[in-house]
């Protein structure tokens, strides 16, 4: 860790606030400041000296009421980073970021100053892994900020049907339209990896599910979260409601996709990674059907996560 604090210029739309060794702050399009740390590859191990070229960078996406600092969350990037450098943070209104969880909503802001950082820090190529909620997050920045959008001339997403100018002011699609095409492009995956992944919004089809609502929606249990779970809910809502997961994915292609469930998830059933790979295009997509897996990073384990991340890397 280097002493004091080290000013880093940026250019807009990101701002990198402070920077103290390995982790930073650093401002979202709507002006958030979220926490985020960065591990370079070390391909001998720990000790061993970085890569002196910069490789793939996987910027990893944690789940509702994760955090950077999470034991689960740090055995998951742990383990990614034996394949490529990595990126975490902690989404608005978790852990040390600032804001208020919009559920996946303006999460995808997040994720955007996450991987601009990553292509700062030098890596070209960049795989984005998401977790449950950071999954959707995933599927719907891999949509809004298909590369193949950088050209300036539609605003629109990767295919040019979801048209990211006309939501109201502050969405994820205005912002990315109002940043211009070098601000999508320096945001843009070159792969996507949704794990444990809802397919559509408001499911309350098993009781995790019912109990996740009960701690969005109602006062007592946004309390409970705040104080308990040390994650801050917006007490708004949605409004307009956001590109929903499987409306997302046949927006991704050509950009690598790979969905990745367990057959012993509690909180979404198998029709969820089904419905997301029938809606998206079979030439750039894969499903992974993963037996005794439960759900997202507190029960993904080494040899998964090492899977995941061949796969990624293999994919940029």
């Amino acid at each position: 860790m280097t002493r004091g604090i080290k000013a880093v210029s940026a250019s807009p739309p990101v701002s990198l606030i402070t920077e103290r060794g390995r982790l930073t702050r650093l401002l979202t399009d709507d002006g958030v400041a979220i926490e985020a740390a960065y591990t370079p590859f070390q391909p001998y191990g720990p000790g061993s000296g970085t890569d002196p070229a910069p490789g793939p960078a996987i910027v990893v996406a944690h789940g509702f009421t994760g955090a950077l600092e999470r034991p689960a969350l740090r055995r998951a990037a742990a383990a990614l980073g034996r394949h490529a450098a990595v990126v975490t943070f902690s989404f608005r209104g978790h852990g040390r970021s600032a804001g208020r969880s919009t559920v996946g909503d303006r999460e995808v802001l997040d994720l955007a100053a996450a991987v601009r950082w990553a292509r700062r820090l030098g890596h070209r190529r960049i795989a984005t892994v998401g977790f449950s909620m950071g999954g959707s997050v995933v599927l719907r920045h891999a949509a809004l900020y298909g590369a193949e959008a950088s050209d300036g001339k539609t605003g629109t997403g990767r295919t040019g049907t979801h048209k990211t100018g006309t939501e109201a002011p502050g969405t994820p699609g205005a912002l990315e339209a109002k940043a211009g095409a070098g601000a999508r492009e320096a945001a843009h995956t070159d792969a996507a990896v949704a794990v444990s992944a809802a397919a559509r919004w408001y499911y309350r089809g098993t009781a995790p599910m019912r109990r996740v609502h009960w701690a969005i929606t109602r006062p007592a249990g946004r309390l409970v979260s705040r104080y308990g779970l040390r994650t801050r809910i917006d007490s708004r809502g949605w409004d307009p409601e956001p590109l929903s997961p499987v409306a997302a994915a046949p927006l991704i292609a050509p950009t690598p996709l790979l969905i990745v469930h367990g057959d012993q998830d509690p909180y979404f059933p198998l029709d969820h990674p089904r419905t997301l790979v029938d809606a998206a295009d079979p030439s750039s997509t894969e499903l992974w059907i993963e037996p005794g897996f439960g759900h997202a990073e507190n029960a993904a384990g080494p040899a998964l996560l090492g899977r995941i991340a061949a796969w990624a890397t293999a994919h940029v």
